[in-house]
């Protein structure tokens, strides 16, 4: 099995509504942080990337159809050159709304990481923080002005990079018709999948934080 879709858009631009959509469409399972909880055997994977060592992609992504939300946005262009066939998708979203929604909701999971009473947590939040917040941001993910040129920065180095017709730039809000045209794929009659906003994060934070049954 091989990547079909890769997700190059940063965690927070509808990444987890389009990990639905792939797998309601047929190309799932989907990698996305969140799968990180239940396929904890991934995460030492993302700890060596993270260290900054080699890893067999093929491997990472075993049994695996598509990639969205980080840690795999982090390395877009590699698993590009690596899965050749695959298509990409750039979800974006206007950068401000981008921001703020990061400020209030995986931005402090990062930089509170110690807090966390599961040790499986605060390693994902370690290598989440490393890969993003110092490897992608500088350190300085709290800086509005730095976050959101390096936002900016990231979506026109993958515009230019990957060729037109193998990248869809994606905005979640558009549903299914410009997503289902680029893979190729019919659109489902059902209604796109829109979840995990601002809200539906925070409270998924918390029952996590009351035990593996959300209290």
């Amino acid at each position: 099995m091989s990547l079909a879709v890769i997700g190059a858009g940063f965690g927070r631009t509808g990444t987890l509504s389009l990990k639905l959509a792939l797998e309601q469409v047929g190309l799932g399972p989907c990698m996305h942080m969140m799968a990180l909880r239940d396929n904890p055997d991934r995460l030492p994977h993302w700890e060596a990337l993270a260290r900054g060592e080699e890893v067999d992609w093929d491997q990472v992504f075993a049994g695996f159809r598509a990639t969205v939300d980080w840690p795999a946005a982090r390395f877009w262009r590699q698993l590009a050159d690596h899965f050749p066939a695959a298509k990409v998708v750039l979800t974006a979203r206007p950068a401000e709304s981008w921001l703020q929604s990061v400020h209030k909701t995986i931005y402090p999971v990062m930089r509170d990481r110690a807090k966390s009473d599961d040790p499986r947590r605060r390693r994902t939040a370690d290598m989440a923080y490393e890969l993003i917040v110092n490897q992608t941001f500088d350190g300085r993910m709290a800086d509005p002005d730095h976050a959101i040129a390096v936002y900016r920065a990231h979506n026109a180095e993958v515009e230019r990079t990957i060729p037109a017709d193998r990248l869809l730039t994606y905005d979640v809000t558009q549903g299914w018709g410009p997503l289902c045209d680029f893979l190729g794929l019919p659109a489902p009659e059902t209604p796109f999948p829109r979840t995990n906003t601002t809200a539906e994060f925070k409270a998924l934070i918390a029952g996590q934080e009351q035990g593996p049954q959300g209290g």
